[in-house]
């Protein structure tokens, strides 16, 4: 009965603790000020880390005559610099001098943080709720006895992976750097692209446990400040305990949750994001994920590669007539193989007629069957080279399909013109720059194949106007998502469907770059030198 009872009095605390902590997170009021006792303060502090082993409490004496302590966490600082550039410090005062003892108490803290700590960055705190989201942050916070005032000083170092190349986003020409979990190193490689004081990095901190900090960076001179001022106000309405990946942020925001289509970019790539800037467009930097997005987008920015723009123009645009052309087949090639082969034969050849009606002569199943089992077989395969390790799913998707193919035909399941159209439209999702692109592709062609099952190419037909309606209706924070296309904007069209050389594009679009439209002032393109005789 005494062990229930001490247990019953250590959880009543520790509740008590709790519900006193998540008071003190909404009350800002003077009552939870620091009391500048330096026993009731650090007794305040270890109730609310409790059962937390990976907090530090190092307490010490300035000068043999003041209570002191630094309080971390283990892991998220740098051990080295407390040592030698704050604690050592501190412990040498009053060696050999009585200085420290004429100093008032009232200025203590302004005497550490400009002649004893060897840190640049030190800020001063009040309440225990400072000192606390400090902590949880990777500070250390310095109290002392007598000192109303908290030190927080930034010696912040924890393990973080080195700036690479990414790996969804791989280039032949361009920068090799991506993105980090790291928010600072990913501002500084986006800094280092746009040397500007124009560039603005606004932070906010969004989840009520995890206080995920982000960064809204923009161009002043060219966002529009209404389109700053909407993507303000749609982070600060989230609500939400925790934010783990920009995935969360990007559900929270776009204008149309339900639509299969992504109404925000992501990417890994800085150059990208400074690029976007440039054209007036708003970023989004996150803590803990490389993944930074971009906001407002279009379609057809979904189809251009960072790429098309460090490469010869002719080559870029070559390259996006391709995407487009593989893009149809991606979303379209199995419904109207289906529709040709299940209601309209006579659109074929008569020798190709034959080849498809002898190669499904011993298949046991309609078209639309065929194609489901074809489709389905290879998104499994895909699914599954990604989530095995790297060599192994490389062997297990390149086998697989062989494989299954292979025999699939033999034993007369599935027709080898199928297993042609299934691999065509397999490449063709490929190709996409975007990979949350090419997936609303993939997604979309399981109700083409079944309305060309059913309706054939009427079905088809009738799909892709609901479809082109939906698009149309779309918005990506107020920007249609069918522009500059619809609404037609002309002007805007020399980096639609082409990618015109950089010495035409001398303005930016008009949807996000109203603000200051020229891009290129004065430039004439030079002439090839006269012929000497």
């Amino acid at each position: 009965m005494g062990t229930m009872s001490w247990q019953g009095k250590k959880i009543s605390k520790s509740n008590q603790c709790q519900k006193q902590w998540s008071y003190n997170q909404e009350d800002d009021s003077n009552s939870y000020q620091l009391k500048g006792h330096f026993q009731d303060d650090l007794k305040q502090l270890k109730m609310i880390f409790e059962r937390s082993s990976d907090i530090v409490f190092r307490e010490f004496q300035l000068a043999g005559i003041q209570k002191g302590g630094l309080i971390y966490l283990d892991g998220l600082v740098d051990i080295q610099m407390i040592d030698s550039d704050v604690l050592k410090p501190l412990l040498d005062i009053g060696k050999g001098t009585s200085l420290y003892a004429t100093i008032p108490l009232k200025k203590m803290d302004t005497f550490l943080q400009d002649s004893v700590i060897y840190v640049s960055q030190v800020s001063i705190g009040t309440t225990i709720k400072e000192v606390v989201d400090h902590i949880l942050n990777g500070d250390t916070v310095l109290l002392l006895d007598g000192v109303y005032q908290a030190l927080f000083i930034s010696a912040q170092a924890w393990e973080t992976r080195s700036v690479e190349e990414p790996a969804t986003e791989a280039v032949i020409r361009g920068p090799r750097e991506g993105f980090t979990e790291n928010l600072r190193t990913n501002t500084s490689l986006v800094r280092r692209r746009l040397k500007t004081p124009q560039l603005k990095m606004e932070s906010m901190t969004v989840g009520r446990l995890s206080n995920t900090k982000m960064v809204i960076t923009y161009l002043e001179d060219i966002a529009e400040t209404s389109l700053i001022a909407e993507v303000k106000e749609r982070i600060s309405q989230i609500d939400i305990d925790a934010i783990l990946d920009s995935g969360y942020i990007e559900e929270l925001i776009q204008d149309n949750p339900i639509s299969v289509f992504p109404q925000v970019n992501n990417t890994e790539r800085p150059d990208k994001v400074a690029a976007y800037l440039l054209e007036g467009k708003i970023g989004i930097l996150i803590d803990n994920t490389p993944f930074a997005l971009l906001v407002p987008v279009s379609f057809y920015e979904m189809l251009q590669s960072s790429e098309d723009y460090y490469q010869h123009f002719m080559v870029a645009t070559v390259i996006r007539w391709l995407r487009f052309f593989m893009l149809a087949g991606a979303l379209l090639l199995p419904s109207l193989y289906i529709a040709i082969t299940s209601f309209h034969q006579e659109m074929l050849p008569t020798t190709l007629l034959l080849s498809v009606t002898s190669s499904r002569e011993t298949v046991p199943f309609p078209a639309l069957v065929e194609a489901l089992i074809m489709e389905i077989s290879f998104e499994a395969l895909r699914e599954a080279g990604v989530r095995l390790p790297r060599p192994v799913g490389q062997a297990v998707s390149i086998v697989g399909a062989l494989v299954i193919g292979q025999a699939a035909v033999q034993a007369g399941i599935v027709s080898a013109s199928m297993v042609i159209i299934v691999s065509i439209t397999g490449i063709s999702s490929f190709i996409f720059p975007v990979f949350s692109q090419g997936v609303a592709i993939r997604l979309l062609r399981f109700p083409m194949m079944m309305c060309a099952g059913t309706l054939g190419l009427y079905g088809i037909l009738v799909a892709s106007l609901i479809l082109l309606t939906h698009m149309a209706r779309l918005r990506s924070f107020g920007v249609p998502y069918l522009s500059p296309v619809a609404p037609m904007n002309f002007s805007s069209l020399k980096d639609i469907y082409v990618r015109a050389p950089w010495w035409k594009m001398i303005d930016r679009s008009d949807q996000t770059g109203k603000k200051n439209r020229k891009r290129l002032n004065n430039f004439m393109r030079p002439r090839p030198p006269q012929r000497r005789n």
